[in-house]
């Protein structure tokens, strides 16, 4: 069977941050406080609002998802010094990305200052760039010099983009001007949308990749087997191949409707991927793309159930 890893996870300790003005912070059981209403943040099991490594790992050695990438979002504040540890802590399990305060000046040095800490990725929420009468452009002489940066050092650009085609233009701005520098596109495009097909077109080049983080969420209506997010990963290998496309997750705000087996287990069960192709975007293009090497073996561990 294939090594799985998830392309996109998220880890907290604690959500106490703003976003366009409004608040997020953990309550009880599961839940937050969450841009001016209370939601259901991460499974009511989790009563402490804690989403840990260590939870996680739990998760990912029951569904046998040898690694996982963790990213980040302003939703959740800024988790740069918890994810180092994460990384120290569990190097054969976790790649972390960083993430700098892009709505202040001086985001590039902080950038330079998670690099030297050991970060091997920065992250970039472009969706949430976008606020109520601002907005902050990925193109601009700061941000230009970060990506600089990011491709000199071989540093992963992770991103989520707007829905359709709102960030592509800059996107294209910064592949030309950093053609080596490598990109993982988060959300699969945001399939749901209108001109959706113009994030997976991005994979054209050379050293973009998408990963699928999210898709059960956006296809939620539809619930499991989600064979909406089926034809997307259909229409996306049509249009760049499967080679660039990795299984992500969205973990844990995904799992509050579905277990995180459930998460990827679609993909395992559709008849309408090969083997090939399913090998491919459940792991085997993350292990290129990240560098992983020391993926554990996970064995099935019957449920006491069946």
């Amino acid at each position: 069977m294939v090594k799985i890893i998830d392309a996109h996870s998220h880890l907290w300790l604690k959500q106490d941050t703003t976003w366009n003005g409004k608040v997020i912070k953990t309550l009880e059981n599961g839940r937050s406080m969450f841009l001016g209403e209370e939601v259901q943040m991460v499974p009511p099991f989790m009563i402490d609002g804690k989403n840990s490594a260590e939870v996680f790992l739990s998760n990912m050695n029951y569904a046998q998802v040898s690694a996982a990438v963790v990213t980040q979002e302003f939703i959740d504040g800024i988790q740069n010094d918890y994810l180092e540890e994460v990384q120290a802590r569990y190097p054969d399990r976790f790649f972390v990305c960083g993430m700098a305060d892009y709505f202040k000046p001086g985001f590039a040095q902080q950038a330079e200052e998670l690099i030297s800490r050991g970060f091997k990725a920065i992250k970039i929420p472009a969706h949430r760039l976008i606020l109520d009468g601002q907005r902050i452009w990925m193109t601009s002489d700061e941000m230009m010099q970060m990506f600089h940066l990011m491709e000199d050092r071989g540093i992963i650009f992770s991103v989520d983009l707007a829905d359709g085609d709102i960030h592509v233009a800059e996107m294209k701005e910064i592949i030309a001007e950093c053609p080596k520098l490598k990109i993982a596109i988060g959300h699969f495009g945001m399939p749901t949308t209108e001109r959706w097909h113009e994030q997976i077109k991005l994979a054209r080049n050379e050293n973009v990749m998408i990963e699928s983080g999210g898709i059960t969420w956006l296809f939620n209506s539809e619930f499991y087997p989600f064979p909406g997010a089926i034809r997307a990963i259909k229409e996306a290998i049509d249009i760049v191949g499967v080679e660039k496309l990795m299984w992500g997750s969205d973990y844990p705000r995904t799992i509050t409707a579905i277990t995180y087996r459930m998460s990827y287990d679609f993909v395992i069960k559709s008849n309408e991927l090969t083997d090939h192709e399913k090998e491919l975007f459940l792991g085997e293009n993350a292990r290129k793309f990240y560098g992983f090497k020391q993926l554990v073996d996970l064995p099935y561990v019957k449920n006491m159930s069946e």
